[in-house]
């Protein structure tokens, strides 16, 4: 085995783990498992990190297990949150679960024979009707290893003492040990990782394993992310950025990583991407000597764009780099003209017969009336096709169409609009 430990430590990955991991991983392959509560119908950026931690772990010859809260979803994870969660109907949970499994798909391996990710369902032990978990046996057996003063020294717990915690949050401890307990005993799963707000949980979990089996087990959890300007990592004005395409566009995600800070880029390289370190380590260097061109921003919104959203991800490029000036939209194709639309003013007219370019910023809604558009025609404010126009008696030629019938305007330095023709 690789020193898996090390590279995980370059790249940023590790903010606590257990005292003998490092050897526990050279001893040879292991199984660990992330666990994930399907409170949301997709999975956020948040989620990215602690994926991208079992993919490097599945790449060094472990075996990753993806933990989908059923079962644990139906209370909630009080970790970082200020307030109660809103409890989640079953069949909300089920929906939301089944969601972000076929999100997994992309981001880890699932059908080489050794190192083949599973997935499990803590459903299926805690909430199963056909097998109940019976409340006296599970305080006789997993309660009684917990005391709550260790328990209220937690950090997810002490962070809602003063605000207020319910009996059901505050038993999502035992919940989540009883689950490394169980992966311990049915898949030999012997190491648990996650975010660093996870490390109360994962330690508990590692002491019922002691104290129940006798048995050796370890934990690692990364540092949260925030901005070099402060703000949470995978946030923006608009909300969350979600992994569904329905939720949070290709091109919009691809646009996230674009607008990455200079100051946080290398960081990112690290964590997000899967280049080998020299080829990451040039990119900083480059980035460092030319930050204007941006390279590793769109190196690496390129790349995790293609690993989310797959052949979407080139479209999503090809939008960017025709908004931006860095490619002829003469050159593309339908298929990012459709991203176009759903990103900038589009509007779709009948037939391409008889359009003056004044008629066109009028009805794409670039210019209120004939006289303003005029005015900024004249100005030299208007692009047709990303070349400027200053003709006001402009008409759009059969060759002025570009692919799938588009044709891209703009006024200014940012103000965009698609015309699309029908019929």
């Amino acid at each position: 085995m690789s020193d898996l430990f090390a590279e995980l430590e370059w790249r940023g990955f590790v903010s606590h783990a257990t005292q003998h991991l490092r050897r526990h991983l050279a001893e040879g392959r292991r199984t660990l498992y992330c666990g994930f509560d399907p409170t949301a119908p997709s999975l956020q950026l948040g989620n990215l990190m602690p994926l991208m931690l079992l993919r490097h772990f599945q790449l060094a010859g472990h075996k990753p297990i993806v933990l989908m809260g059923g079962g644990t979803g139906l209370i909630g994870d009080p970790s970082g949150k200020r307030s109660e969660r809103p409890l989640l109907s079953r069949e909300q949970i089920r929906e939301n679960l089944q969601r972000q499994r076929d999100q997994m798909q992309r981001l880890l391996d699932f059908d080489t024979r050794e190192t083949r990710a599973l997935v499990r369902n803590n459903a299926d032990w805690l909430a199963n009707e056909k097998v109940p978990l019976a409340l006296v046996d599970f305080l006789r057996d997993v309660g009684k290893h917990f005391t709550v003063n260790v328990m209220m020294q937690k950090e997810s717990v002490k962070a809602r003492l003063d605000t207020g915690i319910s009996y059901t949050e505050f038993s999502y401890m035992l919940l989540q040990a009883y689950d490394f307990l169980h992966l311990y005993r049915k898949e030999a799963c012997t190491i648990q990782v996650g975010g660093s707000d996870q490390w109360g949980n994962i330690t508990a979990g590692i002491d019922l394993i002691r104290r129940v089996e006798g048995g050796e087990a370890h934990g690692l959890v990364a540092p949260l992310i925030t901005t070099a300007a402060g703000a949470k990592f995978g946030k923006t004005e608009g909300g969350a950025i979600w992994l569904d395409p329905a939720l949070t566009s290709p091109y919009q995600f691809y646009q996230f990583w674009v607008n990455t800070d200079d100051r946080d880029v290398a960081g990112y390289l690290k964590l997000f991407s899967l280049k080998p370190r020299d080829d990451i380590t040039a990119l900083i260097e480059r980035g460092k000597e030319d930050p204007a061109a941006r390279e590793a921003q769109r190196t690496l919104a390129a790349e995790v764009t293609e690993l989310i959203h797959g052949d979407a991800a080139r479209n999503a490029v090809v939008a960017s780099d025709i908004l931006f000036g860095r490619f002829d939209p003469h050159r593309a194709s339908g298929r990012v003209f459709e991203t176009l639309a759903q990103e900038i003013p589009t509007t779709t007219i009948d037939g391409k017969d008889a359009l003056t370019l004044v008629d066109a910023l009028v009805r794409s809604g670039l210019a209120k009336s004939k006289s303003e558009a005029r005015r900024a025609i004249e100005q030299g404010g208007i692009y047709v096709n990303q070349e400027r126009e200053q003709n006001v008696e402009r008409r759009i030629e059969p060759g002025d169409w570009l692919a799938d019938h588009s044709l891209l305007l703009r006024k200014g330095k940012k103000d965009y609009a698609l015309i699309r023709a029908g019929g």
